[in-house]
């Protein structure tokens, strides 16, 4: 079943002489169990096509549909509506609420969709056990590691039945191994189900994709599907 799917979208900003076409009629579908890395050079709209697909933002023309349900056009809550229960997302730089302990983080969007605050945890600290996390569910963001801090983001991201995960350069604040490891995590969290869309700059990532998209001047210019690894990444076809 296809989970994320965006039709024909175009994103322009300002007006006139001062516009900037941030995305010309992008088509995008991701499948359940689907993982898909945009890649591109900076100002490419990556980031742009990353919060259409999350509602936060609205397309100046074109259809984003998740998981069936047409979202263009949607009031305010209803939007929220959407990220809550079918969406998570993984920002650069966390996102974390500093005030609360990792569990708490954790199972603050199912409390937020009306969940019982028990039963959240609950959801919370099975999500922390997967990711190796459950010792610190008392610990608060200011305590862990860059690398802990990136897998309780995930932890949130796909706590309770989100169908559909973004992350926004999750790889951007870490060693390579620690990159290659919140990788790994999403990848598992795709084999349950789960479909996936990463904006990353680093081919060797990517790799870990089932499909990687490039992005130019607000373009998908090439498709392909990774080889033995990254290298078959590096040179997007003309």
């Amino acid at each position: 079943m296809t989970v994320l799917e965006l039709r024909g979208v175009s994103k322009v900003y300002g007006e006139g002489s001062a516009q900037v076409h941030a995305l010309r009629e992008v088509s995008l579908s991701v499948g359940e169990g689907q993982l898909v890395a945009v890649m591109g050079p900076s100002g490419s709209g990556k980031s742009t096509l990353l919060t259409i697909a999350g509602t936060l933002e609205e397309p100046t023309s074109g259809d984003v549909l998740i998981a069936g349900e047409p979202v263009s056009g949607m009031g305010r809550d209803d939007r929220a509506r959407i990220r809550r229960r079918c969406l998570g997302y993984v920002f650069q730089d966390f996102n974390l609420l500093a005030g609360l302990t990792v569990a708490e983080n954790v199972s603050l969007p199912l409390e937020l969709d009306g969940m019982p605050a028990r039963s959240a945890v609950q959801c919370g600290l099975r999500a922390l056990d997967e990711l190796g996390l459950r010792g610190r569910a008392g610990s608060f963001p200011d305590e862990l590691s860059g690398g802990e801090r990136q897998r309780v983001a995930i932890a949130r991201a796909v706590v309770g039945d989100r169908r559909l995960l973004l992350a926004d350069e999750p790889s951007g604040a870490l060693d390579s191994a620690n990159g290659e490891a919140v990788m790994r995590l999403i990848r598992a969290a795709c084999r349950r189900g789960v479909a996936g869309v990463v904006v990353t700059h680093d081919a060797q990532l990517a790799s870990w994709a089932d499909r990687v998209v490039f992005l130019r001047d607000g373009r998908i210019v090439d498709q392909t599907v990774p080889a033995s690894g990254p290298e078959s990444l590096l040179t997007p076809n003309p």
